[in-house]
């Protein structure tokens, strides 16, 4: 399974123009930030303290989870070849398997998101270092970097189940650019959360990718928050609904509670993922014992 994997990473990051297209819904999300979000965002927030790193913080929360769904994807576009012209196949036909083949093309996926966030990761925080003295202490990175694990494996196993059904290269072309302006949108980037009506809000909540970047915004924004907003709690917790930076249900998610949704959305996308191989699989062996 190794080697598979590591087939994978090597058919992945030969192709520069995959890797250029699968990071292009994040790079769009931070070159719009800085052309056109970030100075009216800083004068309709003007009076808060540290504008401008809450801000900034707040766009890398957004761009890591767009990053880990748009690059996961792209991870995933060896399986649909590999589909496409039949290879799976013979692939199955090895000591491996088809459990470890489907297992290889996730962890290989997985170790995609992992690599191009933590790029991203250190771009936005360059640059930010450099314009804005944006600093990210030892304890926010540690939550940052956890996350970014646990965010790939949530985004590749979604887009796992997303790829199933797609026969071609083609229409998975299509698809990921479809998944790449969406998720601009629906983790929060391109227009704060609270801002788009409620129905939109819903359908926000309804994906994996709002709870990633809610996380991501809270590791990375609550001592500053707390510096900036002290002793107005009210306002405080306006401005996080608003933003995206926690989600609302009946009231503003916590942190545990987020990552309990991202553990079950895990958890049944997993099973999900799988059931298909393992109908296949019972429903061979029912023919096996038929003869």
């Amino acid at each position: 399974m190794g080697a598979m994997i590591d087939r994978d990473l090597r058919l992945y990051f030969r192709n520069y123009s995959g890797v250029f297209f699968s990071l292009l819904g994040a790079l769009i999300s931070f070159v719009l930030y800085l052309l056109f979000l970030k100075r009216s965002m800083q004068s309709e927030w003007a009076r808060v303290p540290q504008t401008t790193k809450l801000l900034d913080t707040w766009l890398i929360g957004g761009t890591l989870a767009i990053t880990g769904i748009t690059t996961t994807l792209g991870g995933l576009s060896q399986s649909v070849i590999d589909r496409e012209k039949h290879i799976d196949q013979d692939l199955q036909l090895t000591d491996a398997g088809p459990w470890r083949l489907q297992v290889s093309y996730l962890l290989s996926a997985g170790c995609i998101g992992i690599l191009m966030q933590l790029a991203m990761l250190g771009i936005m925080w360059g640059y930010f270092y450099v314009t804005d003295q944006l600093v990210i202490t030892g304890t926010q990175l540690a939550h940052v970097l956890g996350l970014i694990v646990v965010s790939s494996l949530l985004a590749t196993v979604v887009n796992a189940i997303v790829v199933q059904s797609v026969q071609s290269l083609a229409t998975l072309t299509k698809l990921a650019s479809v998944i790449g302006t969406a998720a601009g949108f629906l983790v929060g980037t391109y227009i704060p959360i609270g801002v788009i009506p409620n129905a939109a809000q819903t359908l926000v909540k309804l994906t994996p990718g709002s709870y990633v970047a809610a996380l991501y915004r809270q590791f990375l924004m609550t001592d500053r928050l707390k510096t900036a907003f002290k002793g107005n709690e009210d306002v405080q917790n306006h401005f996080e609904k608003l933003m995206g930076i926690r989600l609302e249900w009946s009231t503003l998610l916590s942190q545990s509670t987020t990552y309990h949704i991202i553990g079950l959305i895990l958890s049944g996308a997993l099973i999900i993922a799988f059931i298909p191989l393992g109908l296949k699989r019972w429903h061979q062996r029912r023919l096996m014992h038929s003869r």
